[in-house]
């Protein structure tokens, strides 16, 4: 078996290529920055907007995953926002070039979106039918991307647009800062600490994709647990299972400041995103990790372990 993995040197790519290669699994990565490669792991220069030779890696593959794009973590500089819509529009459009191209096309094209597709919500859980998808920059920038999706038209191949939540671990992605900030006395609410936080543990992310390889299936899902909590109840959960008693409350003027410093937008921690995996809880996928206390737990064990 062979899964190429675009834009995979990132967190979520590289959890996933260990993910794969422990199940002796051969990955391709495609990356504008290829490193040497090993015995199950390829690396191919592609630069994300043209074809070139990249494009004969997914021939015969069990699955393209794209997890293309410039990282959100920015300020939303006009700059920014024109190379976080390009840097997904357009490796959205020629990798559906590439696979209409393929004498033997990948079986499954699994495409990032987002779970901040949906409109800010308290108390309606967003799921796959019933979310609202609102037209703000970080929405519409999910809307198009999935829409450049969409139209590409694939017939011996699946597609399946990934609506993604914060996915937790260690060793990188949202959690690393956040336990940062616990243990230096300032984990406590964040804004109002009423904002819901969706999220997924990263083994539970990893076991999603490869159900979603799998099965017959097509179409949106949400990636992310069951259980989404507020923040001030987030917050929490971490100070405990990290053993920090302080927890000093960041309220919204001290986070735009924070934010203005490190060159990032409060959007990421104060938009209440209350989204429901309900496509994958019908289809009987199983999360491992189903409840925040377990997986947090669970992940700074790791963290323990780790330091």
């Amino acid at each position: 078996m062979k899964i190429v993995i675009a834009g995979g040197s990132g967190f979520l790519g590289k959890a996933l290529t260990g993910y794969f290669t422990n199940k002796n699994i051969e990955v391709t990565i495609l990356s504008r920055k290829p490193q040497k490669s090993s015995r199950l792991v390829k690396e191919v220069y592609w630069d994300g907007r043209t074809l070139q030779d990249w494009r004969h890696e997914l021939e015969g593959t069990e699955a393209l995953i794209n997890l293309s794009g410039k990282s959100v973590d920015c300020r939303y500089t006009e700059a920014n926002k024109q190379q976080i819509y390009a840097s997904r529009l357009a490796s959205t459009r020629v990798l559906g070039e590439a696979v209409r191209q393929c004498i033997h096309p990948p079986k499954a094209w699994l495409n990032s979106s987002s779970a901040t597709i949906y409109k800010g919500s308290y108390d309606k859980f967003m799921d796959e039918q019933h979310g609202e998808i609102g037209h703000d920059f970080s929405m519409d920038v999910c809307r198009k991307w999935e829409a450049v999706f969409n139209e590409c038209i694939t017939p011996q191949t699946r597609q399946v647009a990934l609506r993604t939540s914060i996915v937790l671990d260690v060793t990188g992605g949202a959690l690393v800062p956040l336990i940062k900030l616990v243990k230096a006395g300032l984990g406590g609410a964040m804004g109002s600490g009423k904002q819901f936080f969706s999220w997924i543990h990263v083994h539970d992310f990893c076991s999603v994709i490869e159900w979603l390889i799998q099965k017959p299936v097509t179409g949106v899902y949400n990636v992310c647990s069951p259980q989404p909590v507020c923040n001030s109840d987030f917050m929490k959960s971490l100070r405990h299972s990290l053993h920090v008693r302080i927890a000093l409350s960041l309220p919204t003027p001290l986070l735009e400041c924070g934010a203005a410093l490190i060159r990032t937008e409060t959007e990421l921690v104060l938009k209440s995103r209350k989204v429901y995996p309900q496509r994958l809880l019908d289809e009987e996928f199983v999360f491992e990790f189903p409840d925040l206390k377990t997986a947090l737990e669970d992940l700074c064990q790791v963290e323990a372990k780790r330091s």
